[in-house]
């Protein structure tokens, strides 16, 4: 399968990012991402080119080249895919969720990896550590027409080198602070007319974060320590008094505190999980300023969110956009989640972990390419679902109610089969007088496809 016969919906989303690539790059790139879609398993370069068939070419080095040596701006990718995510909100104001994931990698040449806290495998009580490259990434959340629910589609990934790396290369290390701010200063310097919605954990609620955002009209919402200090706005200084202007006035109670006083406004309110399922809470929201040390106090709404049944801890938000609601803030971080599903679906569909590269460049560049061409596959099943509506997969033992990323992927892989597999130009032009029945065009396929099934997951 060395050429393609592509539908209109996937040339759409993929044909932008050929500015990247001189034209026979180009075309050796397209490769590699077509068969990182058809792949099953590990996503190694000679695992696609083994989907592909072709594993007998001897010219292979150039697909390895893509990644290890060949000068192609990544950042320049995701602004391209950026400005195509953009069109799809519209005139929305868009929402970024940002935060930090590990790919758990070992080896003696991976020269960024480190040390740290595994997410998914620790809990309260238990905490792993693991080998592995962090990565920081921002990803668009939207709904689209395939689904009910928001999707976060990766658009921009950075590598985080590990401290002991970057003593080793002498280099200054960056914490994920610093990042964050470089790559927020970046979507700006791509979207400067655009007032973003920036989430995060409760790792990016810091003040020096929180002011550049307000300084660029973008808003960040995020979790709240419940000790965390808010003050009261400074009350109005007698005209013509001397000295400074207090920047903050008094202190109010904790939320931690909150929780004990009697008679607080409570309000009660019915809201959407990340499942869809409805669940009762109770909130206090209200103005104030939010207190850092050395930094000026932050003004923000926050959002004390309590669950009356007692499954959930209560919650801390904030938001520096102090129009947003209560309602709202709450919805948003909510639709965070979203973001860890990615992270999963990433690691189970499309090999994220499983790549075997070692040199820095490629290092640098697959898990971002891999992240963005979950993106790209759910762009194509927005476009693909208005003509061909994309239909959740059931079983006896799953039934599932709304269409999924694994649905989409499914629906993308058997439209490139059918069109470059079973329906080649080749097989049907008339000139050729060849026709599907013909014995040794069926066991040509039928060969192929069971050499396809049976290769090693």
């Amino acid at each position: 399968m060395t050429s393609f016969s592509l539908s209109p919906a996937i040339i759409a989303i993929l044909w932008p990012f050929a500015e990247l690539f001189s034209r026979s790059s180009w075309y050796t790139g397209l490769t590699l991402l077509l068969g990182a879609i058809l792949c099953r398993g590990k996503r190694t370069v000679t695992g696609i080119l083994r989907t592909l068939g072709l594993d007998h070419e001897t010219g292979f080095s150039k697909y390895h080249r893509i990644l290890n040596s060949l000068n192609w701006s990544a950042r320049r990718g995701s602004a391209i895919l950026l400005k195509m995510l953009l069109k799809i909100v519209g005139q929305e104001r868009p929402v970024v969720l940002i935060d930090e994931t590990l790919e758990r990698r070992k080896g003696k040449k991976i020269r960024a990896k480190g040390y740290y806290r595994d997410a998914v495998r620790s809990s309260k009580s238990k905490t792993v550590n693991t080998t592995g490259l962090k990565w920081l990434v921002m990803a668009l959340s939207t709904r689209l027409s395939f689904a009910k629910r928001a999707f976060a589609l990766p658009f921009f990934t950075i590598l985080e080198p590990s401290e002991k790396s970057m003593k080793k290369q002498g280099k200054r290390h960056k914490t994920t602070l610093d990042w964050s701010i470089q790559m927020v200063m970046q979507l700006v310097r791509w979207a400067p007319k655009i007032p973003f919605i920036l989430v995060g954990d409760g790792g990016f609620a810091c003040a020096q974060l929180a002011w550049m955002c307000l300084r660029h009209n973008i808003a960040l919402v995020s979790r709240l320590k419940m000790n965390a200090r808010i003050y009261a706005f400074p009350e109005p200084v007698p005209a013509g008094k001397r000295g400074r202007k207090p920047k903050k006035g008094t202190r109010l109670v904790s939320f931690k505190e909150m929780l004990k006083i009697e008679d607080l406004p409570w309000q009660e309110v019915e809201i959407a999980g990340y499942d869809g399922k409805r669940k009762k809470i109770k909130y206090l929201t209200d103005t104030a300023l939010w207190g850092v040390d050395s930094v000026d106090p932050v003004p923000i709404r926050w959002v004390l969110v309590v669950d009356p049944s007692g499954e959930m801890d209560p919650l801390p938000l904030m938001s520096t956009d102090v129009s947003l609601t209560a309602i709202k803030i709450i919805a948003l971080y909510v639709d965070r989640w979203g973001l860890e599903v990615t992270f999963q679906e990433a690691r189970e569909h499309l090999g994220v972990e499983t790549q075997k590269q070692w040199s820095d460049k490629a290092i640098a560049r697959t898990t971002p390419i891999l992240l963005a061409l979950y993106t790209m596959i759910c762009l194509i099943g927005h476009r693909l679902n208005k003509e061909f509506p994309i239909i959740a997969e059931k079983t006896a033992w799953y039934e599932k109610e709304g269409v999924t990323f694994s649905d989409v992927l499914k629906t993308i892989r058997e439209i490139l089969w059918k069109d470059n597999l079973f329906l080649r130009k080749e097989f049907l032009d008339p000139s050729l007088k060849i026709q599907l029945q013909d014995e040794g065009i069926r066991d040509m396929l039928r060969n192929l496809l069971s050499k396809m099934l049976a290769q090693a997951a």
